[in-house]
């Protein structure tokens, strides 16, 4: 089961919030060499690798009075550029329980002799927390608001959610999620405005928000810190729950049609709520000409991807001599995959976590672009889930994309395979995509993202083109099992 649910600055034009007034250098000046050997080893820290150049505080709140104990400090920092939200926790002494948040102990300044630790790992500060988000208002540059509609109960016993890697979540009584985001940057964050957007829509495939805090720096947008919404316990991950029924030998078409419906319903109901735009000759060109700078990039630091640059290459060509007849760009959800969906105790399926790619600029996250990215991003996830088992099971990842795509045009009327020029581009940019992090992060599971890029580099299959629809699954099915298997992975993906 799954535990989940631009703007310039005083700066310059980085779009970095501007320091805060708030004597956050005071409280700083003590702690800036324990934060600087304790951020590098966070998992949601985006500078791994390199020594940490410029910190330097953009605001400071406490949470509680003065003299508190334990105390609660908000801090805003800027690390060589991005800026991150801290939470940290001080008391003179951390009970056993606590002492894997210990960041260290202050030598002097204003929490000198104290110990300095993680907040969000203290019950008692996770629930100062929800109580502040009950409590609309604000204190400092921390500004709590909330759904009017919606009564928040008190007393909810908080519990961290373990796994993510980006940013921090809290569960609260099994009843609600709160999403901490830790690098923020001005404007509102994609997991705050889409869901909200989607429920002023009346769509109910996404969780809405219930309330969520922001800070308010002098000469930027609100930055928005986090979202509270409903948990929707007892849900099972896509990304699981596709592997337990690969495992067992079943069928999982079914399923992946009811996804492609949902997920065309998100996308209708936000081509709807927000602004869309027509691409033309000269904004397809750019676009494709965009995922072709990221291949020649990508092949300058993942050599095994080089002989293949050709060959991808012509993908992007392609999508730039199409001439974009009849693309639409729009609010999609920029980052979606099995594991940002949730099948729920009554058989329907929801999309979590709008936030995007993380590594992208919040503005370039919030840029209209065809729904078909999200798509390309359903099927390469299929294609994950396939090879993770042994032997490799290409039928049943061919017959899970099949079956999405149907869904999809069960609801929108037009079925993704209908545009093989513009499917193609979006695979092929996100299995480039993938090679990249692949590289960096897991060089054990580089041979799935290559596999994709090897046949997507056939000129003459360009894309593994998908089965048309098919009148019966199991007709489906017997034409894809005598599809030729590949050599299995090294190890499952997981």
């Amino acid at each position: 089961m799954s535990e989940a649910a631009s703007t310039r600055s005083q700066a310059g034009r980085s779009g970095r919030p501007a320091p805060g007034r708030t004597g956050s250098a005071d409280r700083l000046g003590a702690l800036e060499p324990l934060l600087r050997a304790w951020l590098p080893r966070q998992r949601w820290f985006a500078g791994k690798g390199r020594a940490i150049g410029v910190l330097r505080p953009v605001s400071a709140a406490e949470l509680l009075p003065p003299g508190s104990s334990p105390g609660l400090l908000h801090l805003l920092l800027d690390v060589d550029g991005d800026c991150y939200q801290l939470l940290l926790g001080v008391r003179p002494e951390l009970p056993p329980a606590l002492a894997p948040a210990l960041i260290g102990r202050a030598e002097d300044g204003p929490y000198a002799g104290q110990a300095v630790y993680e907040g969000l790992g203290d019950p008692r500060l996770a629930a100062l927390l929800l109580e502040r988000l009950r409590s609309p208002g604000t204190l400092g540059p921390l500004r709590f608001d909330r759904d009017p509609a919606t009564l928040i109960p008190a007393g909810l016993a908080p519990r961290p959610l373990s796994g993510e890697q980006t940013n921090t979540s809290l569960i609260y009584g099994d009843s609600y999620i709160l999403k901490v985001f830790r690098r923020v940057g001005p404007g509102v964050n994609p997991d705050l405005e889409l869901p909200r957007a989607l429920a002023a829509a009346g769509c109910a495939r996404v969780p809405a928000p219930v309330a969520w805090y922001e800070a308010e720096l002098p000469g930027t947008e609100p930055l928005t810190l986090g979202v509270l919404q409903p948990y929707l316990r007892g849900s099972d991950d896509g990304w699981q729950l596709a592997l337990r029924r690969l495992g067992a030998g079943a069928d999982f078409t079914t399923e992946a049609h009811a996804l492609g419906r949902a997920t065309a319903e998100v996308h209708s109901a936000l081509a709807d709520a927000l602004p869309t735009v027509a691409l033309g000759p000269e904004q397809t060109a750019r676009l494709a000409a965009g995922m072709t700078a990221r291949l020649a990039a990508t092949a300058r630091e993942v050599t095994s991807l080089r002989p293949y640059e050709a060959g991808l290459r012509g993908a992007f060509d392609a999508l730039a001599s199409s001439r974009g007849a009849g693309v639409t760009a729009q609010r999609i959800h920029g980052d979606l995959h099995l594991g940002q969906t949730l099948r729920t105790l009554d058989g329907s399926w929801s999309l979590i976590d709008f936030e995007g790619e993380p590594a992208r600029s919040l503005a370039d996250r919030r840029r209209p672009e065809p729904a078909v990215r999200d798509i390309a991003g359903i099927l390469r996830s299929f294609d994950y889930a396939a090879r993770s088992h042994r032997p490799f099971a290409p039928s049943w990842a061919d017959a899970c994309r099949a079956a999405f795509c149907e869904g999809y045009a069960r609801t929108t009327g037009r079925d993704p395979r209908e545009d093989p020029v513009l499917l193609r581009a979006y695979e092929t940019d996100k299995a480039v995509y993938e090679a990249r992090y692949e590289s960096r992060h897991r060089p054990d599971w580089l041979h799935v993202p290559m596999a994709a890029v090897r046949r997507l580099s056939e000129r003459e299959r360009p894309a593994h083109r998908l089965p048309p629809p098919a009148s019966d699954s199991s007709a489906l099915i017997e034409q894809l099992s005598s599809l030729p298997r590949e050599q299995p992975p090294r190890r499952p993906h997981t």
